[in-house]
């Protein structure tokens, strides 16, 4: 089984700078995003969502509300010819020090007891921040920067210390990527 791990906002979904998607009419898709999901569907890639939605403890929204967003955005997708097989989210704050929150590793974990066993170096990690390619180096996994959302510059990493594999504008490079990186599992 091929799985990729994406993030949702700022790599599928528009970021949105100091707030929260609430709801889905404040959900909007980046336009790269479906055509990067089909290109690892048809290539029989598992996507898996992994977010941070503190915005739920924080009282903004709900978890119904989040489960509303992701049924709506998986039934667009699944229109435009792609699937998201599973999506993981952690709720909590940031001062919460869970074990799910990324950097850490625990919607990793949980979505290998669901799955089965992943070979970690063998998968990819599709974030547009430093916390995302923490997340993905923290699981021994190859990360991608996509400079769709938080950040828009490859210079902007000049002086994070852990560093991503690789860099792209958008989903679509990005599966190009994957692609051509590929290893058989």
């Amino acid at each position: 089984m091929k799985i990729i791990f994406l993030d949702r906002d700022g790599v599928i979904s528009r970021y949105t700078p100091n707030d929260y998607v609430k709801t889905w009419r404040e959900f909007s898709f980046l336009p790269h995003a479906a055509a990067g999901c089909k290109l690892l569907t048809d290539a029989d890639y598992r996507i898996v969502l992994i977010s941070n939605q503190g915005g739920i403890r924080k009282g903004l929204f709900t978890e119904d509300d989040l489960a509303d967003i992701t049924a709506r955005m998986i039934a667009e997708l699944r229109i435009r010819g792609t699937d998201i097989h599973r999506a993981y989210y952690c709720i909590h704050t940031e001062e919460e020090n869970c074990s799910c929150r990324k950097p850490k590793t625990g919607l990793f974990l949980k979505a290998e007891e669901e799955l089965g066993p992943l070979d970690f170096s063998r998968t990819f990690f599709i974030g547009d921040t430093e916390m995302d390619v923490q997340a993905g180096k923290n699981t021994g996994s190859k990360t991608i920067l996509v400079l769709s959302g938080k950040i828009r510059t490859p210079e902007e990493t000049a002086a994070w210390k852990i560093k991503p594999d690789f860099i792209a504008k958008n989903l679509v490079e990005a599966a190009k990527i994957v692609l051509k990186n590929h290893e058989n599992p």
